[in-house]
């Protein structure tokens, strides 16, 4: 069974490319015009273990929200893509995860059903993170984008934490290991006692 999947979305907004191996080695590459977007996307594919590319452009000279918000909405569109009738997985995980002074703690269903709670507790004199400036807050769209779009139920929140960057690597980091957890295939049902997902 492919595991695979290929997006294309084009707005008046934006033009994003995405590719997704669910089975993969944790090999991406990411091309947004904002650099710092792109670290945080490759902990997504590099620490879920997939295969992740994305190519996006837009009127990130404008604000940089359309592009975030859509590069997750396409993300989220390739995870449905890839993961079928959902046949044999773990659907469930969660986990807390460290890096260094940030704690962040993650649960998702692959449910079908989407919803997000998203608590990320941000410093009050965070800046933009690199050039041009990715504003910290741009985490809850990304966030709720992917979780809406990918039709799964998502729980996130920051633990502990002084360091903007820490945070939201911590909470990217935390979402791959619970993707990669929850996509695993252990047996051949679908896993729901409904029958379909």
């Amino acid at each position: 069974m492919s595991r695979n999947s290929s997006i294309e979305r084009i707005t008046n907004e934006t033009q994003i490319q995405v590719e997704l191996g669910l089975d993969g080695s944790g090999n991406v590459h990411c091309e947004t015009g904002i650099p710092f977007f792109d670290h945080m996307l490759s902990q997504l594919g590099k620490h879920g273990g997939f295969d992740l590319s994305v190519y996006a452009s837009g009127d990130i000279d404008v604000d940089l929200h359309h592009l975030v918000e859509d590069v997750g909405i396409s993300i989220g569109q390739a995870f449905v893509e890839a993961l079928g009738d959902k046949r044999g997985i773990r659907r469930f995980a969660s986990l807390t995860l460290p890096l260094d002074e940030a704690l962040v703690e993650v649960a998702l269903d692959l449910s079908g059903r989407p919803y997000i709670a998203c608590s990320i507790a941000l410093p009050e004199d965070r800046v933009p993170l690199g050039n041009p400036g990715f504003e910290p807050q741009l985490i809850d769209e990304f966030m709720r984008a992917f979780a809406t779009a990918g039709l799964f139920t998502l729980h996130i929140s920051s633990r502990a934490g002084r360091n903007t960057h820490h945070i939201l690597e911590a909470s990217f980091k935390a979402l791959a290991r619970c993707l990669r957890d929850a996509v695993k295939v252990e047996d051949l049902e679908i896993p729901s006692t409904k029958g379909s997902l």
